[in-house]
């Protein structure tokens, strides 16, 4: 039993035909010329219209977001799930964006493991109506990161060196840091 493959394109959603101004229109050898683009442009036409779902972290491809995430940290992207990297590919995002701030440094630890981190420092920045105000924060500088993993993590070891790692990546560079492990 032989059996046939339809290898005709799909049909085109919008042709280019349409787009035609009115005086084209009346000649049909120049409405067939242009239509027999619309194979030629349809792939094209098919890859746009579903390049959201390209750009969406839910949606896309698993080797889309592990490259993704390896432009933003490649050892997150390298030693992390793809499921976790979906879910956190935000963070990785808001940990370069903010990188060096305690928000970026909590998006960066997130995308680790996957849980609120506990991200405190010696403070540093404040303003006052009349000089001489109280200065904030403390005169020790210090950044303490506290990491929570998760109870069925298989190499919480590996993990917490990944986080000290990235840590190290986002950190104000002239700040000493430490990162422990929260239970």
């Amino acid at each position: 039993m032989t059996r046939q493959v339809d290898v005709r394109p799909a049909a085109v959603a919008v042709s280019l035909a349409d787009g035609l101004p009115e005086a084209f229109l009346a000649a049909p050898g120049t409405v067939a010329f242009v239509r027999a683009f619309d194979d030629g442009f349809a792939p094209f036409a098919t890859v746009l219209d579903h390049l959201p779902a390209y750009a969406d972290p839910r949606y896309a491809p698993d080797d889309l977001v592990r490259w993704i995430a390896s432009w933003l940290a490649p050892a997150v992207a390298a030693r992390r799930p793809v499921a976790l990297l979906r879910a956190h590919l935000p963070d990785l995002v808001t940990s370069v964006v903010a990188r060096g701030t305690l928000r970026g440094v909590a998006a960066a630890v997130r995308a680790c493991t996957g849980r609120e981190p506990e991200v405190t420092d010696s403070g540093g920045t404040a303003w006052s109506r009349r000089p001489h105000g109280p200065m904030p924060g403390s005169a020790r500088l210090h950044l303490d990161v506290g990491v929570r993993l998760a109870p069925d993590e298989p190499d919480p070891d590996d993990v917490l060196d990944l986080v000290r790692a990235v840590v190290d990546e986002v950190r104000p560079v002239h700040v000493p840091t430490t990162v422990r492990l929260l239970g």
